[in-house]
């Protein structure tokens, strides 16, 4: 069954908080609500749940794998390819450590560009309800995606609340 959602919009803030505790009491979860503004607020200001992100742990992920590439390629190079130049190892770590050096950053680099976009949910191809009053009048906007069987409890939820207008949107 497929989800859908319903947007409210508001213009007072607490209104959007007390409208949050609510539909939170009535049994709606976390990931179905969703608070749009086109002004920056505070983390929390509606009583929203903190987002928890793990963007810490791409860098050292991409850090591991760039270096495991670096350490095959050039071991692999070597050994593939020997050159016995005047009795040297086969094995040179000096020039190796700079081909570690440069893939462990391009690497780590690459993986948190990766995970930035994947920790910020883009692209975002199912949009669900949006109105433009939200970036253009400053209203505040009360977003519950659900499946069908509980969008028109929700509607009347943020109805009940103030919500100036609704809308509906498919997810």
């Amino acid at each position: 069954m497929a989800n859908k959602s319903v947007l409210g919009l508001f213009v007072d803030e607490n209104v959007v908080g007390d409208t949050l505790s609510s539909l939170r009491k009535s049994g709606y979860k976390d990931n179905e609500l969703e608070v749009m503004t086109g002004s920056p607020y505070p983390e929390g200001t509606f009583g929203e749940a903190e987002p928890h992100h793990k963007l810490f742990r791409y860098p050292i992920f991409g850090a591991v794998i760039g270096f495991t590439v670096a350490l095959i390629i050039t071991v692999g190079t070597q050994l593939a390819y020997p050159l016995v130049t005047g009795g040297k190892p086969i094995l040179s770590i000096p020039p190796m450590l700079v081909i570690f050096y440069e893939m462990t950053l391009l690497f780590s680099v690459i993986v948190t560009i990766l995970g930035a976009l994947f920790e910020s949910r883009l692209p975002r191809i199912f949009m669900g309800a949006y109105d433009e009053r939200i970036m253009t009048e400053g209203y505040i906007g009360l977003v519950v995606t659900v499946s069908e069987s509980r969008i028109k409890k929700a509607e009347d939820t943020l109805k009940k609340f103030g919500a100036e207008s609704t809308k509906r949107g498919w997810e």
